[in-house]
């Protein structure tokens, strides 16, 4: 065989432990040593749930299905195996201690060498999830025989408060008892699936009430206290009927068709015996419950046993009905196989698949077994073995049986419009598991979660299924006072008891505590598994029909088993209550939603596939539909270990398949991922957007800016040119510089010596040549002035801003001639603000006189008198 290194071990004749790597792994930050000294990265304690403690560890062990070697821990919940440097558990060898059924020495089945002692430190757990497990151990260490001591202390606990799920501090989820009540409302009013006649529901509701008649379950103690009864039915004569059922389980409604008013009800077998007694009160009781608002209609009673047990239990008093006594009836005998022939049924799979898994317990695969390169060992007989050995199990065949009664069971109703009593011997096994078949083929509610949680609560819990005898768990009966026993389990949780019936019940040693795996097998059955097989098989028949997927199913099997929750403790409602188990244990309802709402929709317990509308009827799949096949999902996942429970290490040879579900789940996964990526982006865009918006604000912001800068420029400009029209029309040349103005008279301008006004109004910064032309923003425009000489040959072109000629009549003066001949006119123009002028050329400037001559008198009279020539000082 090939060993975890992919040494052939067969080939060279040592045994397989010695090709493994014997790696220990320590709890906490103490850090494991290889013989070479190096040192690993270790897991710490960070696997531990609340509440869980460590009680034993066996370092270097190993998990012979894959030949890993690491850490075994037991702890006061689970075994627990951590391989290699690995810093979770590893699946395959990591299981509850309360889902273990059997575990003993083992002796290694494959050639050893005479040196090898240790391979025969064998322990061999047998689960009730149908896995089987093997350890190896160290030689020389007692790490087996600790562990095995662990084991026995941990998985028969002789009392039911020594479970680990009274010191888990998950929530709970309310009274059940309440969310019945609300259930039975619900079928009363017949508002099922779509029920539309008003008035006929009214009618419907009418017909049957609430009665606490077994309020203090003194009518039938697997009952619970809140019952449905018809509103003819008396609470005296429902006590009377009572006395004629097994154990008291009286006729009772479980659901009612929304349309034709047909019901399907169960009970337990009659005491009719050999002299076929009667109950005068059951008839009447049987006959008002299946015949509601009396409406006259055929009654099927179906016991679900072969005809020839109903015959035996007759010695004993039981027996079944007679078709004459009940009015309308017919008696049909389903035939399916009781409690112990289910369990013989669920050890030969078990066998089977460990034998012909990829991944068995003594260490070899079937792939390699009996030292051949084919599977099963290549020979024919081999080959038949396994084809045949599925079939001798008889798992199949019974799941088909159940399967197909239920199926018949709807068809009587839903078709025929006829009322169904199921009942087998008590009423609590085969009888549960039909009727809730039924349920799910008639009710579209019962497909969702909140139906499914409310079927279950309804059928299995408060009707009193033997969960306790059937799991092989302790229980509670009678009325012992359990405050001692809870207040020190409580304390050692870190938690007060919170049980309000505590001080009320007592707790000493309870018959009970045998019932523990192996010390009362006659009543372990693995019927809550067999009919949750059932259900998966109509998943695969409806993928649509169904808001859950199988992976939920898994995941409440594993949960049933584990015990971790207490909905599915004791035997009854009764004991429950009694021991207040619901104020003190977690809720596996509330442990399940909280799964799927982390994730939303694309968590594996929900079916992507699901359509409400398109599967709102009634699903009555024809016989041949109803063959079952092999539960992969849930028998396979140990014989046949997928990358995620092998530790990503599958056997050799072995791929584990897909199937359709979770590769939905896994798509569904990345389009979740692509949803997300894609929404951050969308959000980055959004950001960029107005980042966007706010930079074109800005640029609107500038661009206005540069707009009104532009206008002002222009109005300068504008100004600037009629400046320079105006002072050029008073006989003065302008010229405007980028530096400081320099003035410099007109007639000095050619000749080398700088006149008087040469240097008036120079800045000094530009004198012996230190201009400061870098300083750009400092500089500002200056304007000079100087006196057009009268040779300008510029002076005759200058157009006036008039328009007119010098000789040409003044616009101004209407019926005067232009008093400005050499000149543009100075009076048409604007004000002049900050106009620098040369002093010196304004002084040398000469105007004529005729210039001053005014049309006032006085103005006339000094015309007359000599004056002297004037000149223009100077301007601003």
């Amino acid at each position: 065989m090939v060993g975890w290194h992919g040494v052939d071990i067969v080939s060279t004749g040592e045994s397989w432990i010695d090709g493994l790597d014997w790696t220990p792994v320590e709890v906490g930050n103490r850090v494991a040593q290889k013989s070479s000294g190096r040192s690993l990265i270790l897991a710490g304690d960070g696997f531990l749930l609340p509440a869980e403690a460590v009680v034993e560890e066996a370092r270097g062990a190993v998990l012979v299905n894959l030949e890993i070697a690491g850490t075994l821990f037991v702890t006061n919940f689970r075994l627990v195996f951590l391989g290699g440097g690995a810093k979770q558990p590893l699946p395959l060898g990591t299981i509850p201690l309360l889902t273990i059924e059997t575990f003993a020495k083992q002796v290694a089945k494959i050639p050893l060498s005479s040196s090898s002692a240790a391979s025969r430190r064998l322990l061999t757990i047998v689960g009730k999830d149908l896995r089987t497990i093997t350890f190896g151990f160290l030689p020389h260490t007692k790490q087996r025989r600790k562990v095995r001591e662990a084991l026995a202390y941990r998985t028969r606990p002789t009392r039911l408060w020594d479970l680990y799920t009274f010191s888990d501090a998950y929530p709970s989820s309310g009274d059940p008892r309440q969310r019945l009540r609300a259930e039975y409302i619900r079928l009363m009013s017949g508002n099922t699936h779509g029920f539309q006649n008003m008035m006929e529901q009214s009618k419907r509701g009418s017909a049957w009430r609430l009665s606490e008649v077994n309020s203090n379950y003194s009518i039938c103690p697997t009952y619970p206290s809140l019952l449905v009864m018809p509103a003819c039915i008396s609470d005296h004569d429902v006590q009377q009927a009572a006395l004629f059922r097994s154990r008291g389980r009286l006729a009772h409604l479980c659901w009612q068709h929304p349309d034709n008013g047909a019901v399907l009800a169960r009970s337990s077998q009659p005491f009719t015996g050999f002299v076929s007694s009667r109950s005068k009160e059951d008839e009447q009781l049987v006959a008002a419950v299946c015949n509601t608002a009396n409406q006259r209609r055929k009654l099927y009673i179906a016991d679900a046993r072969p005809r020839k047990n109903a015959l035996a239990n007759g010695v004993t008093g039981g027996g079944s009905e007679s078709s004459a006594n009940y009015l309308q009836s017919e008696v049909i005998f389903l035939g399916i196989d009781n409690i112990h022939g289910m369990r013989d049924s669920l050890t030969k799979m078990r066998d089977f698949l460990d034998i012909h898994g990829a991944a068995s317990s003594d260490g070899s695969s079937s792939l390699l077994r009996s030292g051949g390169r084919a599977w099963v060992g290549g020979n024919v007989a081999s080959v038949a073995g396994a084809a045949s050995a599925l079939g001798d199990s008889g798992w199949l065949l019974h799941c088909h049986k159940i399967l197909t009664s239920a199926v018949w069971i709807a068809a009587r109703i839903h078709l025929e419009g006829a009322s169904v009593l199921v009942h087998c011997s008590d009423g609590w096994d085969r009888t549960a598991q039909l009727v809730c078949l039924a349920s799910l083929l008639l009710d579209p509610y019962y497909r969702t979660f909140q139906g499914f949680q409310a079927l279950i609560e309804k059928d299995w819990l408060a009707f009193g299924h033997m969960f306790s005898e059937r799991l092989g768990i302790p229980t509670f009966t009678g009325t012992r006072n359990l405050n001692n026993a809870t207040s020190s389990v409580m304390r050692q949780a870190g938690q007060p008891s919170t049980s309000p019936v505590r001080a009320a019940v007592e707790n000493s040693s309870s018959p009970a505590g045998n019932n523990s795996p192996g010390a009362q097998s006659s009543q372990y059955s693995p019927i809550f598994l067999q009919w949750m097989d059932a259900v998966a098989q109509l998943l695969r028949i409806y993928p649509s029909a169904f808001e859950f997927t199988q992976a939920f199913l898994v995941e409440l099997l594993d949960c049933v088993l584990s015990c971790r929750f207490g909905n599915f403790l004791c035997n009854s409602e009764k004991e429950r209550v009694q021991g207040g188990i619901t104020e003190s244990t977690a809720c596996v309802w509330a442990y399940l939603k909280q799964l799927r709402d982390q994730k939303g929709r694309e968590h594996e317990h929900y079916n992507l596939f699901y359509n409400s509308a398109q599967n709102a009827g009634v699903l009555l799949p024809p016989a041949a539909a109803t063959a079952p096949s092999l539960w992969r999902q849930y028998f396979l996942r140990w014989s046949c270990p997928s990358l995620a429970n092998s530790g990503g290490s599958p056997p050799v040879g072995w791929t584990h398949g897909g199937d359709l579900e979770t590769a939905a789940h896994v798509l569904a996964e990345r389009f979740s991922s692509v949803r997300n990526a894609k929404e951050k982006a969308e959000e980055k865009v959004q950001e960029l957007l107005a980042e966007k918006r706010a930079l074109m604000e800005q640029l609107r912001e500038e661009q206005q800016a540069r707009l009104s800068a532009m206008a002002a420029a222009m109005r300068g400009r504008r100004e600037t040119a009629a400046l320079k029209q105006v002072i050029e029309a008073v006989g003065c040349k302008i010229r405007i510089n980028s530096v400081a103005p320099q003035l410099i008279d007109a007639s000095d301008e050619d000749s080398p010596d700088t006149g008087r006004g040469g240097n008036i109004g120079q800045n000094p910064s530009n004198q012996g040549g230190n201009s400061r032309e870098n300083d750009s923003d400092e500089q500002q425009l200056s304007v000079s002035v100087s006196m057009r000489p009268d040779t300008d040959s510029t002076t005759d072109v200058i157009r006036r801003p008039c328009g007119a000629e010098y000789h040409s009549s003044c616009r101004l003066r209407p019926g005067e001639t232009c008093r400005w001949p050499q000149t543009s006119c100075a009076r048409i123009g604007s004000s002049f603000i900050g106009l620098r002028a040369d002093f010196g050329a304004l002084e040398r400037l000469s105007i004529l006189d005729s210039y001053f001559d005014s049309e006032q008198a006085d103005i006339e009279g000094e015309r007359d008198t000599p004056q002297p020539p004037s000149h223009i000082s100077g301007v601003t």
